[in-house]
């Protein structure tokens, strides 16, 4: 392996790159001790960053909606994708392997490409997020009532960990950029250089608006004690240093959010059906030794805690020492090894002293943190260490082997005698980002699951029918949330669109509905309402919300009842026998289908000839409310909901306000209607 030349690492602060002052402080290529960069920031005026992001960044993420910001981040994503080999190649400075930095990599622009994409699909193209029902505060539905979000007017501050460069950069960066809000983003300095080449690359392709991203290469200096209120501090590291920001005085003078995502004594259980030779027994051993092993153990969901049925201990230990024994441990590039370096010499020593006093409670089962044994590399110059296996021989006693983390490949084996132990054991690590269970026993899982939930951000459930698929323990993901209680921080990342949620505000919004709709977007009861042209003849740029067409009526009759049962096999009892249904306690006697109300609702409100509406995919929020009998008369009332353009489409969403009425004007069905309509008509033809 051969080193470039140290490069000077650079911030990019209000719209230039700049360095700090003086030459820097070295920072060492993991695995070969080699100066691989220089980092510093002193003398940078952080207040006035912060301020740019919020006045230039802020100003221009917030015109955009939320799919333009979106369709930005895709943009980025892909480009990304295309670069990613140069990223591989500077991520063998962090000790970690090419397997390692796919999790890093590809999992940081996957990441930011699944927000993209969920955005698109789960949130209206627009600036302000209605959120939940309208509630409507008076009887004549003149006053009501909604709760809205709207991107924050700072900028989020997001202070990263070393172990995951990208990753932790894109799955911060993603979720506050879409709700509207400009990043300036803080790397740990050890991996810093991996930070800063992808921050450059994404300032090169102009894609960002201006002061919607910032990087900050160094020391935070100043830089919380200029937060405001209106700013968010997202933290990942240790849980000392997390709990020393939260409690910094301007974090409390201004009421700043913070979210916290510390390090934590994760777990794994072994059910106790999961015998030697199971597949979840082997699933369990296999997954065991990943964790170890995957970036060196350097990793916030890593598990450190291994809980076992007491009569399988002996099992388990040798498994597992079986597996490290045929762990070839080297330099990051070399493609026999399957372990590379910690990121750090001072980490191996850190790591070093940990394993100490875990030891005090505990013993080495396999592994020496002070010798290892390597295919390629100088365990001199490099921070190599091996993983070590430890056993706990009083775990329900013992108190470091739960409150003492080694972040490296350092786990300890503990059993128990019932699975109210194991849940007990699994909450002595006060509070932890994941844990997981491998039984092929459901009552048992749910058992262990409930259990365990209260203490945990997510737990994973390992056996024989997931094990192909399954993302394992260790690995989080866009859609589900990252984080947990107590120890491991009590905050919240990702979880899909809840975590765009984090970067706004929650407000509600009360009086006249149009003056609501007026600034949701979203027709509600007695907003004003326009009956002119039929709205399915109007194309997306000539609907209003309010416009409506009311229906005639069409008498339901007992020959269109039995058609529609012979028709469709639906003989339910109700629709077809009058004596069962007069002893059903909810009907009078036989009654009409719910769908077949629907289908006569759609028959009534239709226009027939080709026109802007160009499909119907889909029904939301369907209720029958009223029984409908032979001699009824039904009515409909449809009118236009809310208006969604697609962004790059010729299309749109509209939501439909759909009440199906009797003769004597009490609704039978509510539901909304969802349809595609053009942009324009009748240019949109030829679609």
């Amino acid at each position: 392996m051969t080193s470039d030349a140290p490069r000077r690492l650079e911030s990019f602060l209000e719209g230039a790159w700049r360095s700090g002052a003086g030459e820097g402080k070295p920072l060492a290529h993991a695995a070969t001790g080699d100066i691989h960069a220089l980092i510093g920031a002193e003398g940078l005026d952080l207040a006035a960053a912060l301020q740019w992001g919020r006045e230039v960044g802020g100003e221009r993420l917030r015109a955009l909606t939320i799919h333009e910001r979106a369709l930005m981040l895709k943009a980025v994503g892909f480009r990304l994708m295309e670069m990613k080999e140069e990223f591989y190649e500077e991520n063998f400075a962090t000790g970690a392997t090419r397997k390692d930095g796919w999790i890093d990599i590809d999992g940081g622009i996957g990441t930011m490409l699944s927000f993209a994409s969920k955005a698109r699909r789960e949130l209206p193209n627009a600036r302000v997020l209605p959120e939940g029902d309208v509630e409507p505060l008076s009887r004549d539905s003149t006053f009501s009532a909604q709760h809205i979000l709207t991107p924050l007017t700072g900028i989020a501050v997001h202070i990263n960990a070393f172990n995951f460069p990208v990753w932790g950069m894109l799955e911060k960066i993603a979720p506050a950029l879409i709700a509207g809000m400009p990043c300036l983003v803080k790397p740990a300095s050890q991996t810093a250089y991996l930070t800063e080449r992808v921050t450059r690359r994404i300032l090169e392709m102009d894609i960002l608006p201006e002061g919607a991203l910032q990087l900050l290469s160094g020391s935070a200096g100043d830089m919380l004690d200029h937060v405001t209120g209106q700013d968010v501090v997202t933290f990942t590291g240790s849980a000392a240093t997390g709990q020393r920001l939260r409690a910094h005085p301007a974090i409390i003078a201004n009421a700043t959010r913070f979210t916290m995502e510390a390090d934590s004594l994760n777990a794994t259980i072994l059910g106790e059906d999961a015998v030697p030779g199971s597949p979840e027994f082997e699933l369990f051993v296999k997954e065991v030794v990943r964790e170890m092993t995957v970036k060196a153990g350097q990793k916030c969901t890593a598990i450190r805690r291994i809980l076992v049925p007491k009569a399988h201990e002996d099992a388990v230990a040798a498994a597992i020492s079986d597996r490290l024994a045929q762990t070839p441990i080297g330099l990051p590039d070399d493609e026999r090894a399957r372990m590379s370096a910690l990121v750090a010499l001072d980490e191996r020593d850190a790591v070093r002293a940990k394993v100490a006093e875990i030891c005090s409670e505990a013993e080495i089962l396999w592994g020496d943190p002070d010798e290892v044994t390597l295919v390629s590399g100088d365990a001199d110059r490099g921070a190599f260490i091996s993983p070590v296996l430890m056993r706990a021989g009083d775990p329900m006693g013992a108190r470091a082997p739960h409150e003492v983390e080694a972040f490296g490949p350092v786990a300890t084996l503990m059993a128990y005698e019932s699975a109210e132990d194991a849940v007990a054991l699994a909450r002595k690590g006060k509070g932890s980002l994941v844990s997981s269970l491998f039984t092929n026993d459901t009552r048992l899982a749910g058992e262990i699951v409930t259990g365990l939930a209260p203490f945990h951000g997510r737990v994973l459930i390992g056996n024989r029918t997931s094990a192909k698929t399954s993302t394992g323990h260790g690995s989080p993901l866009a859609p589900l949330v990252h984080g947990g209680p107590g120890r491991a921080g009590g905050g919240e990342e990702m979880g899909g669109m809840r975590g765009v949620t984090h970067f706004m505000q929650r407000t509600a919004i009360q009086g006249a509905p149009d003056f609501l709709s007026a600034v949701t977007g979203v027709w509600s009861e007695g907003a004003s309402v326009r009956e002119d042209t039929h709205p399915f003849r109007k194309s997306l740029s000539e609907l209003r919300l309010g416009d409506r067409v009311v229906t005639d009526t069409r008498e339901i009759t007992e020959a269109d009842v039995e058609h529609f049962a012979t028709f469709t096999g639906d003989t339910f009892y109700a629709h077809m026998d009058s004596a069962a249904a007069r002893a059903n306690p909810f009907f009078e006697g036989r009654v009409a289908h719910g769908y077949l109300i629907v289908s006569f609702a759609a028959g009534l409100f239709v226009s027939p000839e080709p026109g802007p509406v160009l499909a119907n995919y889909g029904i939301d929020n369907l209720r029958f409310l009223t029984p409908v009998y032979f001699g009824d008369s039904l009515g409909v009332v449809l009118t236009c909901k809310a208006i969604n353009p697609r962004e790059g489409s010729e299309h749109g969403e509209v939501r439909w306000d759909c009440v199906v009425r009797n003769q004597k004007g009490d609704a039978v069905a509510m539901y909304d209607v969802l349809t595609m309509v053009a942009k324009s008509w009748p240019e949109a033809a030829s679609l």
